[in-house]
């Protein structure tokens, strides 16, 4: 693949999207490529986390722990960013990802990412713009999954 076609691959990632061109252009050329083999463990719950993984070609089986058989899972697939908090801040590896089948990851390391962001200011704020629209969905979620959990107003003091 060319650096314009991993540019056009990452524009369709959708935390990425918002960046801009230029922005993925850096993350393009800094980024690593990686075969993962069916089977092999691309990272384990509680690794430290110090990159985010693409995933370019194939699919990840995704488990919240790797001791119990019963655990929830969940499987990715191509454009699936893997460990987004792990790009702005250090943090633990929260899932067990394992290779589905024969796959391809792009990494891009902390480093470089926070890198790209100083570079690309409008970048940086757009990435903050996003993060506090999810965050605020996610708030807004979770209060709707308490109103239908426990539809009773609270009292009044």
């Amino acid at each position: 693949m060319t650096i314009e076609d991993d540019i056009a691959f990452l524009e369709k990632v959708p935390s990425f999207a918002i960046l801009g061109r230029d922005a993925l252009r850096i993350l393009a050329i800094g980024a690593e490529p990686r075969y993962v083999h069916s089977g092999e463990t691309l990272f384990t719950v509680g690794d430290p986390a110090d990159a985010g993984y693409v995933i370019q070609d194939g699919s990840f089986t995704l488990s919240t722990d790797n001791t119990d058989t019963a655990s929830a899972t969940m499987t990715v697939t191509r454009g699936a960013l893997l460990g987004e908090l792990a790009l702005l801040t250090e943090t633990t590896r929260p899932v067990t990802a394992i290779a589905a089948e024969p796959s391809t990851v792009i990494r891009v390391p902390r480093g470089l990412f926070l890198k790209m962001l100083e570079g690309y200011p409008d970048a940086a704020r757009r990435m903050r713009d996003h993060i506090a629209a999810r965050t605020n969905q996610a708030a807004q979620d979770m209060i709707n999954v308490r109103a239908t959990l426990d539809p009773t107003p609270p009292r009044r003091r």
